[in-house]
């Protein structure tokens, strides 16, 4: 199995930043890709930004330019910074990851952290 803890969330200004880091452990073999969604209060859960292994990266609109995703491959750890935030920041950030645990890439399977409510208020 694979388990991934979030940190970092919290109460945050808004115009201010926040980091967010994620690590992974467990039975891991080789890491695909990680990422973070959020979910706000009566929304549906929505995608903010990913990263492959290789560096490739992704991001919604609504962090595009605020957003920056980051991968320590080493440590298996995703970072997420976003600046300016925005009172519409405000939700249950998820940690995301797809993983294999063995040598076979069938055993691939997406994983999902418990998540960290940040909250972007004066």
């Amino acid at each position: 199995q694979v388990q991934l803890v979030e940190s970092g969330g919290g109460l945050v200004q808004p115009g201010g930043s926040l980091r967010l880091s994620c690590a992974a452990s467990g039975s891991i073999f080789f890491i695909y890709t990680m990422g973070w969604y959020r979910q706000a209060p009566g929304k549906q859960r929505e995608l903010v930004a990913t990263i492959t292994t290789g560096g490739s990266t992704a991001y919604a609109d609504s962090v595009e330019g605020r957003g920056t995703v980051s991968l320590d491959n080493t440590k298996k750890t995703v970072y997420l910074q976003i600046n300016s935030l925005k009172p519409e920041d405000t939700a249950v950030y998820y940690c995301t990851a797809g993983a294999s645990t063995t040598r076979t890439p069938l055993s691939r399977n997406d994983y999902w952290g418990q998540g960290t409510q940040v909250t972007v208020s004066s």
